[in-house]
């Protein structure tokens, strides 16, 4: 079937287009980028946190050999899987629960770094256990701030816009 447009029509078309009534962006543009944005939001604070407990020696008391320095790489690679694990937000269970989803979530990147990061990449033993017998415990819980942080921050730019 061939469809044949009229000038008038395809004008039309065009100021439909470019009317404010058409949505530009778009509801799942708009959705990718603020799941994208609260990953990097809680990336960097997962960051700071992890930098922060290495610099108080809490994880060095407990028995685990994580204390990164505060170098932009460590930050940068924070954030940018932040914000690709952040895309996780998307799936669609447990809108209602917000900060619940975002802990649930957060065992993705804390599966990932135990089961294979440390691992195959860092040579650091099965779930890091080379870093400490609590390093597992650790990453859960770096990796929750994570998780809530950018929940809270879905959350926040929910009821905003």
């Amino acid at each position: 079937m061939i469809l044949f447009f009229t000038e008038k029509k395809f004008n039309s078309c065009i100021e439909f287009i470019l009317s404010r009534d058409f949505d530009w962006m778009g509801a799942m543009r708009k959705k990718i980028s603020l799941a994208f944005t609260a990953g990097c939001i809680g990336g960097l604070l997962n960051g700071l946190i992890v930098w922060l407990f290495g610099v108080m020696e809490i994880t060095t008391a407990i028995g685990v050999k994580i204390s990164p320095a505060l170098t932009p790489p460590m930050l940068y690679q924070r954030i940018v899987w932040g914000g690709l694990w952040g895309l996780v937000f998307l799936l669609p269970f447990m809108q209602e629960h917000i900060m619940r989803k975002g802990l649930i979530l957060s065992l993705g990147p804390t599966m990932v770094q135990l089961f294979i990061v440390f691992p195959l990449k860092a040579q650091k033993g099965f779930m890091g256990l080379e870093l400490g017998a609590l390093t597992p415990l650790c990453v859960l819980f770096f990796n929750a701030v994570w998780g809530l942080a950018a929940a809270l921050w879905l959350r926040r730019t929910e009821t905003m816009g």
